[in-house]
């Protein structure tokens, strides 16, 4: 399972902050559907419309446009009815109200029971990770140039190798293996991932050059005891010696609501980072620019040394905090804000799900790139599957206008985002 992040707000936890979603999750209950979050979606309608006979049935085949004007009288009737008693229901005899009421009380108590699946898988993975850490020393130590490798690994390697790639041609015996630490390895595999080779700046390069591992942690037994008995995770960045800043560690901590979420799965509920202690004018963060001011009684100049915000991916250690629901209600953050607040929670934890799902158990199919074609495959398959997918509609594009490039395999919207409507697996326990 993964124990991810995502999860729409379960209607019993009603005092939760809103939360981005993520690829596993719903979204947040309270988030306005205008956002598009939580729009109920509809199946064609032309797929028992169009029952062609030799064209005998012409009169019943509804055009792309006709069908795409039913489909959104049928959307926009639904959403009008979000939040909204069922006149239906409320017309029922009383004694069939209480069995509706009563399957409402069987609901609970399969709620209860996902609960429970759900905390049980994140003991699973908690299980293998411990399981699991042996052999990240086993990686940090032949990465670092602590160990020399050991033949049987090596053999092992060579043989994952020709599984991969029949035409690979096993390496030279006549060497001697040596303690030889593998330069700048984790910026190589941070870079090879989709999402963040787009957040990474080359200023950045230069400070993750002396990232020497990154590594995973669950939050049972923290020492916070503001945390401690809180589902998450946190992933820990540690450094070599650097000119940008003091830390040697650098943490960030992802919180997963109580209960699970409408989908059934964990929902994030917040994260914390570490505060970087940079060195003198060496913030990444920041840009600095120099402007002239004019003194408006002397009519003297002078220049003003300003910092703004800069791209960076040391940004990921000062994650945007959801607003309150209380603010939303209060109408304090109007729509525009809140979903460029969405798209960046959404981005936030999407980083840190990737990092723990991915990167960190699999970071050398990340340094050889190797991981990359995986996710190719993935992208291509949902292009595909958006081709083959004949529900009649037409592109909305007019034929000669210029087409917008694809994404790259494997991108995300927003900076490293993953879409809420992504086709990603749900995560499951990983009962190995």
């Amino acid at each position: 399972m993964s124990s991810t992040v995502p999860i729409s707000n379960n209607n019993n936890n009603s005092n939760s902050n809103i939360t981005a979603p993520t690829p596993q999750n719903t979204p947040h209950t309270h988030a306005p559907i205008s956002l598009g979050l939580s729009r109920p979606t509809v199946p064609a309608i032309a797929e028992d419309v169009e029952t062609q006979d030799d064209g005998e049935n012409d009169a019943f085949t509804l055009s792309s446009e006709m069908k795409a004007s039913m489909l959104g009288l049928v959307q926009g009737k639904l959403a009008t009815l979000v939040g909204k008693r069922s006149e239906y229901i409320e017309n029922l005899p009383i004694e069939v109200k209480l069995n509706v009421e009563a399957l409402k009380g069987i609901q609970v108590k399969q709620n209860d029971l996902q609960n429970q699946y759900k905390r049980e898988c994140l003991e699973l993975e908690k299980k293998y990770l411990e399981l699991a850490k042996p052999l990240y020393a086993r990686r940090h130590d032949l990465i670092s140039g602590k160990s020399v490798p050991a033949s049987e690994e090596i053999e092992a390697g060579e043989q994952y190798s020709i599984k991969d790639d029949e035409e690979y041609t096993p390496l030279s015996k006549d060497t001697a293996p040596v303690a030889a630490a593998i330069p700048e390895f984790w910026l190589t595999a941070l870079r090879n991932h989709v999402g963040l080779s787009d957040i990474i700046t080359d200023r950045d390069a230069e400070a993750l050059k002396s990232l020497i591992d990154i590594r995973l942690a669950y939050l049972d037994g923290d020492a916070n005891p503001d945390l401690k008995g809180k589902p998450g995770f946190r992933i820990t960045f540690v450094f070599g010696p650097n000119e940008y800043f003091d830390n040697e560690v650098l943490e960030k901590t992802y919180l997963y609501q109580e209960e699970v979420g409408y989908s059934g799965d964990f929902v994030y509920d917040r994260a914390i980072g570490t505060e970087i202690k940079w060195k003198e004018d060496k913030d990444l963060t920041k840009e600095f620019e120099i402007k002239k001011q004019r003194n408006k009684t002397t009519n003297r100049t002078r220049l003003v040394r300003k910092a703004k915000p800069a791209d960076s991916f040391f940004s990921f250690f000062s994650p945007p905090e959801p607003p309150s629901d209380q603010a939303i209600q209060d109408g304090d953050i109007d729509e525009e804000e809140l979903e460029e607040i969405e798209s960046k929670l959404e981005v936030d934890y999407q980083i840190g799900e990737d990092l723990k799902e991915k990167i960190i158990p699999r970071a050398i199919d990340y340094f050889t790139g190797k991981a990359l074609e995986y996710e190719m495959l993935e992208e291509e398959d949902e292009f595909e599957d958006m081709d083959d997918d004949d529900d009649g509609f037409e592109d909305e594009s007019d034929s000669d206008e210029e087409e917008a490039p694809a994404p790259r395999p494997g991108q995300r919207k927003g900076r490293g985002a993953a879409s809420a409507n992504n086709n990603v697996n749900p995560e499951e326990c990983k009962q190995q």
